[in-house]
């Protein structure tokens, strides 16, 4: 049986007048092209057992966005279990930058499915900030508990 696959990323926030927002990106390709509620996620990709996890946060919001991750410390928000099965390992970070400055990573998927043509597409075709009452309607489920965590650790 093979190992679940896991994936790290990284939950940029920023403090603003009306409160915490939090950065997210629309998963790109054609399943997600016409879906918003739910079609968003945390900048995270997967790793294998020899990179160390938060590495591997960095590393894959860097892919995703084409550009390096605030610095800062980093908040540990743990592992939720999304519906396919992948854990995923987050961490919270504040930061500031302008979704404007995002040139997002691509991949290759076979579309039309089995058309055999392989067409190339971003990541996450957009990026934006939202305060914590829109995200929880935008993000894929299994991640909504990230933000949460994340108002905890922050004391608000």
């Amino acid at each position: 049986m093979a190992a679940a696959k896991r994936s790290a990323g990284l939950l940029v926030f920023r403090r603003a007048d009306a409160g915490i927002e939090v950065l997210l990106g629309h998963m790109g390709g054609p399943f997600w092209a016409r879906k918003d509620a739910g079609a968003w996620s945390i900048p995270k990709g997967e790793y294998d057992a020899d990179e160390p996890p938060q590495a591997a946060a960095r590393r894959e919001f860097a892919e995703e966005l084409g550009m390096p991750p605030p610095d800062g410390p980093l908040i540990e928000l743990g592992e939720v279990r999304q519906a396919g099965g992948k854990t995923v390992s987050a961490w919270a970070v504040e930061g500031e930058l302008d979704p404007a400055d995002v040139v997002p990573g691509t991949f290759r998927l076979e579309w039309p499915r089995g058309s055999g043509r392989m067409q190339e597409f971003p990541e996450v075709d957009r990026v934006a900030w939202f305060g914590l009452d829109s995200a929880r309607a935008k993000l894929v489920s299994a991640q909504r508990d990230l933000l949460d965590r994340l108002v905890r650790r922050l004391g608000e």
